[in-house]
Order: C-alpha cells, then structure tokens, then sequence
C-alpha cells in the first residue's frame, strides 16, 4: 500500500444527509481471497500517542467508508465518513476532532486517552453487494515514566564502600535491565541483583566500576531507559615516585624533581629534605643549587577524600666543580 493520501476539504453534514447519500447503496462483500482487515499501528498504545488504523485489502470501486466507534453501527457511535462521488468527509455524533480519515479508509486518532480504548468498525460501501462492518481493537497502556537511578553513595571509597544502585520508580508490572559502559552486566560474584533486578548490588568497590550505568524497564508497550549516571570511586595515593634527570648535580646548576601518584581526587604533594619542610606543589626547582643542598628529599602525597597520605624518598647529591666528572650522572 502507499502513502497515505491526504484527505480531501471536510464537510459537516448531519446524520439524515448521510442516510440520504447511502440510501443508493448497500453493503460491498469483498472475495473470500482478499477479505478487508484493519491493523492497528501500534497495537499497543500509551495515553497521548497517536494511532493509525490501517484498512488492508481494500476492494475496488468503494462507494463510501462508515467509520463507527465500538461494534454497534448507530447514529450515536457513528465518528466519520467518506464519500468517493462526491468526494467528500462527514464528521458524525461521536466525532472528538482528533480523527483524521484518509482516502484508503485508514483512520488516525491523535493524542488518545482512555475513553478512546476499545473496538472500531469501519463499514464498506458498493451499490452491487451487502456486507458486515470490519472490526478492530486497540488497547490503551499508561505511558512509562522516564527511570533514574538512585544510589545509597554515588562516592564511595575503593575496596571499602558497598554500592546499591536502585532504579526508579518502583512499579509493578515492569522488567528491570542494566548496563554498564553501554554493555551488558558482567558475570561477576561482586555484581547482585537481588528481587527483580531493580537494585544493582557492587562490593568492594574499585576505580574501574566508575560506569557509566543506566537501567531500562521494560513492559507490554515497549522501553524506555535512564539517563546514565557514573560513580566518583575514591582512591589513592599509593606510594608516589620521584622523578629526576640526574642523581648528581653540579654546583650552580637547577635542581629539578617532580612527583607522580595515581589519586582521587588529585593528591596535595609537598616536598621535605633531610626531613625539613621546603616546599608545597607536585614539582620543586631549586636554581643555583651548592652543596649544602645534597640530601635526602622526600615527596609526600596526601588525599584529603580519602585521609590517605603516602610518602617516597630520593638521595641527590651536589658536587662541586672539581667532581665535574660525576655531575650529570643519569639515575638507574
């Protein structure tokens, strides 16, 4: 079947003149080989969405269709008509103005609600033969709410905090589905889904269970999922490491040392010599560096999420200009 066609300029006309246009007529019995059936698009409706109910196998040389709401074809359940000469749409009793009939005898109802659930019939007119109305049924689900994702901490520490994640809301009726980096949930003995999978269990939770997660319900209608939410794990620091060109310096040069740790959030470093505060940043740079400044240096790196605070060491040595041979040595 093709597109549909728009309908042609529609006329109000009271239910004697539609007696009067079909009184020439009687109802058309379509071969037993293409017999006309109506589907509904979709079957399965939410309050507010449209629907179509499409005529298939429509007979030829069609003198009129009688769209009736229910099974019962009278003038109060009477919604519209069509007429092929003169073509022309008549608008009856139980007409709401959201039906719209289209030339192939296809009907669509906008923005349905729960008074339009239930049966319509669609009668076919020919001047040759009779036949009985058409029927089709269509029902009327709640429209799903939007699911969102709560949880009893979206921060947890690493390998000390357990996780519940719980879709919202709570209905009956519904399947509960989740996904984690848009995949599916790993086989894992540290992943639960207790009841109806509605809450998504994660223990011992570590900086790779960051996510993204999203949960889908699922019903008769169809599915609709969650925005994805992520989790802020925190971690760290671990032991930091001292980086430097050189475990000797010459005199008069640049001093220069950096510290690295993995941390979340980024860890607050300070620097120490000989157990001597200098300093506070990740790097430290000290010009014009003498001897006196040979030493143990310390790198201390602290999370303030987490009340972590861990600490490496490193021995550099000044050397004057007569061991000029030992400064620039590289670290091993």
């Amino acid at each position: 079947m093709g597109p549909l066609s728009a309908p042609p300029c529609t006329l109000h006309i009271t239910w004697k003149e539609l007696l009067l246009t079909a009184s020439f007529l009687v109802f058309w019995n379509p071969p037993t080989t293409a017999q006309v059936m109506i589907e509904a698009q979709p079957t399965k409706v939410s309050e507010g969405k449209d629907v179509l109910l499409l005529v298939r196998n429509l007979p030829q040389k069609v003198a009129a269709y009688v769209w009736y709401k229910g099974q019962i074809m009278d003038f109060h359940q009477f919604i519209t008509a069509y007429t092929i000469d003169p073509e022309r749409i008549i608008f009856g009793y139980a007409y709401s103005g959201r039906e719209t009939l289209y030339s192939n005898a296809s009907l669509l109802i906008r923005n349905v609600t729960k008074q339009d659930t239930g049966s319509y019939t669609v009668k076919i007119m020919n001047r040759m033969e009779e036949t009985k109305g058409v029927t089709v049924h269509f029902t009327l689900y709640p429209e799903m709410p939007k699911p969102y994702i709560t949880s009893n901490n979206f921060n947890p520490m690493e390998n000390k905090n357990v996780v519940a994640l719980t879709c919202e809301p709570k209905t009956q009726g519904y399947t509960y589905l989740w996904r984690v980096n848009g995949q599916s949930l790993p086989v894992s003995p540290r992943l639960k889904q207790p009841g109806k999978n509605r809450i998504l269990i994660l223990a011992n939770v570590t900086r790779n269970d960051t996510g993204p997660y999203e949960c889908e319900i699922w019903d008769r209608v169809g599915s609709i999922c969650s925005d994805p939410v992520t989790l802020d794990v925190l971690y760290g620091p671990q032991v930091p490491r001292i980086f430097s060109p050189f475990n000797f310096y010459l005199s008069g040069n640049t001093l220069e040392l950096s510290c690295f740790v993995d941390s979340n959030p980024p860890a607050e470093y300070s620097w120490t010599i000989n157990g001597k505060f200098l300093q506070s940043g990740q790097k430290l740079s000290i010009p014009q560096i003498t001897t006196e400044h040979s030493g143990l240096y310390g790198c201390s790196a602290r999370n303030s999420a987490t009340g972590r605070e861990r600490s490496t060491f490193r021995r550099i040595t000044v050397v004057g200009p007569c061991h000029g041979d030992l400064a620039g040595s590289h670290s091993q």
